[in-house]
């Protein structure tokens, strides 16, 4: 009887295990078909919710290939089969399925999204190198050579879309190639200034720059005596912000918005004029300010094509911005130059003990979810003088869309972080004595200090007392050009500057 069980069971067992095994077969060549179907191109279009990307591709060089290769949306936005494929095409199908059935397509910012930020989470380096195993083909003319040998050396920090963002969608305004015609700002037939401001005391004035179109207000920063960092208690705090020490400032000029396109344009054409010769030249060092060089052309579109004129301009080096106040000092005959920390900290406060210039505790400026956004009206109060990464479109603005602070400066906190003269230190401030006058901070160092944060920050960011500083390799890691540029900036687009002027014997001081 047992033995007549055993049998029958052993059969039934084999049964479950072959039908199991035709099931399996089954589902195994129909999830093929599925996730066949579901990566043709046309399946793509069906879900996304940017129709608009599918024009670009079409138009763009990834579509029909010169060898005659027709690239699809797969091919890019998924890893080759076998690396994490099936992964990361739920990953994508979720996520476009919820913004085709929750979200409005009216409320994306289509060009945030279109950065190289946000695009580096949807290429991937595995598929391009699938594509393209033969780095060095014979038809790579030098300057691509160069840039494909940099990246075979830096491999693990590159990635391909670092220079090819635009290859699978068309932009008629990128450019990947020396940009030559970058400058031309059409001004040529307006009415120039023929004298700069005259100034006889420490009062505002604008600046008009002779021979150009160019003026600008300056405002002027009384001296006075006060805390620089930040209290041990603030939220947010870094510890490069300490000890806090008490600190007295002498009279002095700033501009009231950071450099903008228009100037630093007349700034690059006037210093072509007076001679260019090489990147790697820089500016000379001479004490005849005729000598002085400026920038050569930039790789690409150094706007991001965001606009010119009254925005912030931004990717100049350290060294480009010095050279610009060297220049603007040389035109008008006064004293511009960049803020030391210690100035632009207690320009940027205008006279406020607190996290910001205006009332607001970080915490409660910080993103604390639906309902905060819903009913929180602190937004509403850091909107009115701050552009940061909570309510920027990922890119700077014109100056006029926020209010000053009690010095009358405006974007002091936000939209482009601003260059310091001195040299960053993370213990900076424990070196420096109570009731000392106008510190510049350490003699030497690796790299300079920037203030103020940008439209990318966070909230901490943002605080009058926050510290930063360059990144200069990281800053220039994609750069194609050899040598690289001491110019231009490739990896970063916001930094900008904010000049000063010295309350000297040139401008009204006894």
């Amino acid at each position: 009887m047992l033995k007549k069980a055993g049998s029958y069971l052993r059969k039934k067992l084999l049964f479950v295990i072959f039908i199991g095994f035709v099931l399996g077969i089954i589902v195994s060549i129909y999830s093929n078909k599925a996730i066949e179907a579901t990566s043709t191109n046309e399946s793509c279009e069906m879900c996304h919710v940017h129709p608009h990307v599918f024009d670009s591709w079409k138009l763009s060089v990834h579509h029909d290939t010169r060898v005659g290769i027709h690239i699809g949306c797969v091919d890019c936005h998924l890893p080759p089969k076998g690396q994490n494929y099936l992964k990361e095409k739920i990953k994508a199908s979720t996520k476009d399925l919820y913004g085709y059935l929750f979200k409005d397509s009216a409320d994306f910012n289509w060009e945030a999204k279109s950065t190289l930020e946000q695009a580096q989470h949807f290429v991937f380096k595995e598929s391009c190198i699938n594509c393209h195993q033969n780095l060095f083909p014979l038809t790579l003319n030098k300057e691509g050579q160069d840039a494909h040998l940099y990246y075979s050396q830096n491999e693990e920090e590159l990635r391909c879309i670092n220079c090819h963002l635009n290859v699978g969608h068309y932009d008629p305004n990128a450019l990947h190639a020396v940009n030559v015609e970058f400058g031309n700002t059409g001004n040529e037939n307006l009415e120039r200034f023929t004298e700069p401001a005259i100034v006889i005391s420490l009062n505002d004035f604008t600046e008009t720059v002779p021979n150009t179109t160019i003026s600008f207000n300056m405002k002027a920063i009384p001296g006075g005596t006060f805390n620089i960092g930040s209290p041990e208690n603030e939220p947010m705090r870094n510890a490069d912000e300490g000890p806090q020490k008490e600190i007295k400032i002498s009279p002095f000029f700033m501009a009231e918005v950071e450099v903008p396109w228009s100037a630093y344009l007349t700034f690059y054409s006037a210093t072509a004029a007076e001679g260019r010769s090489t990147d790697t030249e820089g500016a000379r060092t001479e004490t005849n300010v005729d000598a002085i060089s400026g920038p050569t052309p930039p790789y690409g579109q150094p706007d991001q094509n965001w606009g010119l004129g009254n925005r912030p301009a931004i990717t100049m080096s350290h060294h480009a911005a010095e050279t610009y106040c060297k220049w603007l000092s040389k035109v008008t005959g006064k004293s511009y130059r960049m803020p030391t920390e210690a100035e632009w900290e207690f320009a940027a406060r205008g006279g406020t003990e607190t996290p910001f210039f205006f009332e607001g505790n970080p915490k409660d400026f910080s993103e604390k979810g639906f309902i905060q956004k819903l009913f929180g009206k602190e937004s509403d109060l850091i909107n009115k003088y701050v552009v940061y990464g909570n309510n920027s479109q990922a890119k700077t603005e014109e100056p006029d869309i926020v209010e000053a602070n009690p010095f009358g400066l405006i974007n002091i906190l936000g939209n482009a972080a601003e260059y310091c003269s001195d040299w960053y230190a993370e213990d900076a401030y424990e070196k420096l004595q109570d009731g000392v006058l106008d510190p510049k901070g350490p003699v030497s160092g690796e790299e300079h200090v920037i203030r103020g944060g940008s439209f990318k920050s966070p909230i901490g960011e943002i605080r009058s007392a926050s510290r930063d500083y360059t990144k200069t390799e990281a800053w220039m890691k994609t750069d194609p050009q050899m040598p690289k540029s001491i110019w231009w900036l490739s990896d970063c687009n916001y930094v900008s500057l904010r000049v000063v002027c010295d309350f000297d014997g040139k401008t009204g001081k006894n």
